[in-house]
């Protein structure tokens, strides 16, 4: 019939209109999956850094507190020796005392240095040593009577003091040092002075000599001694 009405059948809206792309909700989702698994390796890699790191600091302490123990024990050998696993000194106590107002040392003094230093280089000839060991510093101290640069003076002297009665020529009755300890001792030890620092409670007590050991860093290098002219040590001429 004329009046009826022609009805175009369409296919469904929501087949033709459905959506190609994956919705927000899902991109987020994903983005978020992605953004923790690369926070978890991040993580994982930053820790394992970490626990490396505290591994080595945790091994170079063993290998110091190891390395000051055999120092201890050759020390052991000579009564009023002590050494501060703590500070890392070696205190030569009454056995290596200055009178008022001197740098000199007796030759009983003397001796004692001449015969503890070569075990101390026998101790530090070793691996650890030769990773960790960084320089041993001879430090001189003063009482705090006189004035800031004459006690600043006299404690270098007295620190200096120690590396001369070291080098010097030993009595008869003395082993000498050999070329390669004298060369060790060039190579390692360094003259230190302190003038009003660290006194002790009594002046007799503060007039003395310690020898500090320093060890090297994680990542630290030792200083290379490679072309310094070696022999011709020479005699000292401090008063």
């Amino acid at each position: 019939m004329i009046g009826n009405r022609i009805i175009i059948k369409r296919g469904s809206r929501d087949e033709g209109e459905k959506p190609f792309w994956i919705s927000f909700s899902d991109l987020m989702s994903a983005l978020m999956v992605l953004f923790l698994v690369a926070m978890t390796v991040a993580l994982l890699a930053v820790t394992k850094t970490v626990s490396d790191v505290e591994k080595a600091k945790a091994q170079r302490e063993a290998d110091i507190t190891k390395l000051l123990q055999e120092v201890q024990q050759a020390a052991s050998a000579f009564p009023g020796v002590t050494v501060d696993l703590n500070r890392h000194i070696i205190d030569f106590g009454d056995r290596a005392r200055f009178d008022s107002r001197s740098n000199q040392l007796t030759s009983e003094q003397a001796r004692l240095l001449r015969a503890f230093i070569p075990r101390v280089l026998a101790v530090v000839r070793d691996e650890l040593a030769s990773r960790w060991l960084k320089q041993i510093v001879v430090e001189g101290f003063t009482d705090q009577r006189g004035s800031y640069l004459y006690n600043l003076n006299l404690s270098l002297n007295r620190s200096q003091r120690v590396l001369c009665v070291l080098l010097a020529t030993p009595f008869s009755d003395e082993t000498p040092l050999t070329a390669d300890e004298q060369e060790q001792i060039r190579d390692l030890f360094l003259v230190g002075g302190y003038s009003f620092n660290s006194a002790k409670a009594s002046l007799e007590e503060s007039r003395r000599v310690e020898m500090r050991l320093e060890f090297l860093d994680l990542d630290e290098q030792r200083s290379s001694t490679a072309g310094i002219p070696r022999g011709n040590f020479g005699s000292c001429s401090i008063g």
